[in-house]
């Protein structure tokens, strides 16, 4: 029968839809991560990808095998765990690198001092794609935006903390008084790319402050645009993450919007019964407490 790293490769290899890729995430050579598959295929008697020459995509029995699978590594792995007062084991988490610069890196170096037992796995990526990985179970949780659109029944979304959605510009030669009406006559626009939840968020605070854009690029990290901007080349509307020294950039400047401000929303997203719950309520939980404790200090 399987061992728990032939399951674990599995998984490994459900989320990256690649073989290497997975070899890589878990120390394998691509050839050892390719024959624990086929060992898991030959013990069950049925293929569990789809397979083209560029990726592997499960199929409909490996779909039905990917939440059993994660309830036999999860149990495995909280053998023993009566005995001790931590969380332990591994949850592999979505996350967008934005959020990772936002207030949720700040959580996951804590939980990691709290917790040494705990293995977080990061994939990072957009939370549309995490949305699909989360239904599928490939995922255990993901760190994304609000869905602009309906989630499934059976996935949650819990709010975690919020990010005011900015106008950034090149700071040299800007006048104090300097308005979005003349960075728009005088540089192009850097969009987030429009199809992703965040560019939703970028869309709505373009309309909530009647903006008149000049169209540049189109780019879907909001890393990139930040530097982008601070090399000279065009404005955007970002949210404000927490962990960028915003007021001491001194090739950034950070506008008010003339109008309505819009927030982005990030929280964590989830089946609403899967094998991490104890670890996702305790990410929940520092959110709470830790905005519990901003409210009421004076």
């Amino acid at each position: 029968m399987s061992s728990i790293r032939v399951l674990k490769n599995f998984l490994a290899i459900s989320r990256h839809k690649s073989v290497a890729a997975a070899a890589r995430e878990i120390g394998l050579t691509a050839a050892a991560a390719g024959q624990q598959l086929q060992l898991l295929e030959a013990d069950i008697g049925v293929e569990l990808f789809d397979r083209t020459k560029r990726s592997m995509t499960l199929n409909h029995h490996g779909r039905s095998l990917v939440e059993p699978i994660q309830e036999i590594i999860a149990r495995y792995e909280a053998l023993g765990s009566g005995f001790k007062s931590e969380l332990s084991g591994t949850i592999v988490l979505g996350a967008l690198v934005s959020t990772l610069m936002g207030a949720f890196g700040n959580t996951l170096n804590e939980l990691k001092q709290n917790f040494p037992e705990l293995e977080i796995k990061l994939i990072a990526g957009l939370s549309s794609d995490f949305l699909e990985q989360v239904i599928e179970g490939s995922l255990d949780a993901a760190i994304v935006t609000e869905s602009p659109y309906a989630l499934p029944q059976h996935i949650q979304w819990t709010e975690l903390y919020t990010e005011p959605m900015v106008l950034i510009s090149p700071a040299r030669n800007h006048k104090k008084d300097f308005t979005p009406k003349d960075l728009a006559s005088e540089l192009p626009f850097m969009r987030f790319e429009r199809n992703t939840w965040t560019g939703h968020l970028v869309d709505q605070t373009i309309r909530a402050n009647k903006l008149n854009i000049q169209e540049g690029m189109e780019l879907n990290s909001v890393e990139a645009i930040i530097e982008l901007v601070r090399q000279g080349l065009g404005y955007s509307i970002v949210p404000k993450l927490a962990n960028i020294a915003w007021d001491s950039d001194r090739q950034l400047r950070i506008s008010e919007l003339p109008g309505k401000t819009i927030y982005r929303k990030v929280g964590l997203l989830e089946r609403r019964k899967h094998s991490r719950q104890n670890i996702t309520q305790e990410i929940k939980k520092y959110f709470l407490e830790h905005n519990t404790k901003e409210k009421t200090t004076p």
